[in-house]
C-alpha cells in the first residue's frame, strides 16, 4: 500500500477565497486546482483539499492545524491575518513548549496552532493536523493512536505526554501525543473540558486508494463501531471523519466529458467502486 493521506475542510462557498489567503500567509504555500466544487492547495508543501459543501458544516477546534513557523515575522503576520474576524482560543505568548505560541480560529472556523520553530533543529513537516478528543471521546487519545498506527502501514508513535497531578486535566490521560500514519504526520490530546464542540465533518481526512481491495481494507476497518455515510465518507469509532477515495477519481473528474457521468455514479455510493466508476466512464 502507498496511501497518499491529507486533510480536507469543508467551506460553505468560499474555499478558493480561504486557499488564498493561507497561500498567502504561509511560506511555501501555493493555490493548485480550483473548481466549482474542490480546491485543492499546498500549506508549507504538504497538500490540502477545500470542499465547497454548503452551509451543512464548519470546522471547529477539535481538528487543529500545528503550523511551525519560520521567523517571529512569519508568526506574527499569520497570528494578524488569520485573527482578524476569528477568534483567540490562547494568546500569543511565552509558554513551556515554546518560545512563541498563540492558538487561533479564523473567520472559516478553521483553527491554528501557530508555534515558533527552534533554530537549527529540522521542523519538518512544518504543519500537521492535531486531534482534540473531547465529550464522550475524552480519555480515547491513546487507543486512537494505537488504532491509527496499526490500521497503515509505515506508521509508528513517536512522543506521548501525560496529564500528572496538577496539569487541571485528568491524570493519565494524553496531553500531547505526536504519531504517524503511512508518513502522514499526526498529533492527538485528550481534553476534560465541558467543550462545546466535537469531531465533524468539518475537517476529515482524505485516504488516496490505488485498488479495490485498499478500499475494502480501509472502510472495512474505519467503519466498525462507526458508521457509512454517502460518496466514501465515513467516521470511524472516534468520532473522525474520513474520506476513502480512489486514486482514479481525479483524473475522471478532470475530464469534461466523463466527470458528469462519474459524479452521477459516486452520488448513489457509500462506499466507492472502482469497478462501477471505469464503466461510467466508458
Amino acid at each position: 500500500m502507498n496511501n497518499s493521506i491529507y486533510p480536507c475542510i469543508w467551506f460553505n462557498d468560499d474555499a478558493k477565497e480561504a486557499a488564498e489567503l493561507y497561500c498567502s500567509v504561509f511560506t511555501s504555500s501555493e493555490l493548485k486546482i480550483c473548481t466549482p466544487m474542490v480546491v485543492t492547495f499546498h500549506i508549507k508543501g504538504k497538500q490540502f483539499m477545500g470542499l465547497n459543501g454548503g452551509p451543512y458544516y464548519k470546522p471547529n477546534p477539535s481538528v487543529s492545524f500545528f503550523t511551525i513557523c519560520e521567523s517571529a515575522e512569519e508568526i506574527d503576520t499569520a497570528w494578524k491575518i488569520l485573527g482578524e474576524g476569528g477568534n483567540i482560543l490562547m494568546p500569543l505568548d511565552s509558554y513551556p513548549w515554546s518560545t512563541k505560541y498563540g492558538w487561533v480560529e479564523d473567520k472559516y472556523g478553521v483553527s491554528w496552532q501557530l508555534s515558533l520553530g527552534t533554530p537549527g533543529e529540522n521542523q519538518q513537516p512544518a504543519i500537521f493536523p492535531s486531534l482534540m478528543f473531547t465529550g464522550d471521546q475524552n480519555g480515547k487519545a491513546e487507543k486512537a493512536i494505537d488504532f491509527y498506527t496499526s490500521l497503515f502501514e509505515n506508521s509508528a508513535v513517536g512522543l506521548i505526554a501525560r496529564y500528572e497531578a496538577g496539569d487541571h486535566d485528568t491524570e493519565g490521560n494524553i496531553k500531547y501525543g505526536q504519531f504517524t500514519v503511512n508518513g502522514f504526520k499526526m498529533s492527538a490530546m485528550d481534553s476534560s473540558f465541558p467543550h462545546k464542540f466535537s469531531f465533524n465533518q468539518g475537517v476529515s481526512l482524505v485516504v488516496n486508494c490505488d485498488t479495490q481491495e485498499e478500499i475494502d481494507f480501509f472502510w472495512l476497518n474505519l467503519t466498525e463501531g462507526g458508521k457509512e455515510a454517502m460518496c466514501g465518507w465515513c467516521q470511524d469509532s472516534f468520532g473522525l471523519w474520513w474520506q476513502i477515495v480512489p486514486s482514479i477519481l481525479g483524473k475522471f473528474m478532470a475530464d469534461p466529458e466523463k466527470a458528469p457521468k462519474v459524479m452521477e455514479a459516486f452520488m448513489k455510493m457509500t462506499k466507492f467502486d472502482i469497478k462501477a466508476l471505469e464503466k461510467a466512464a466508458e
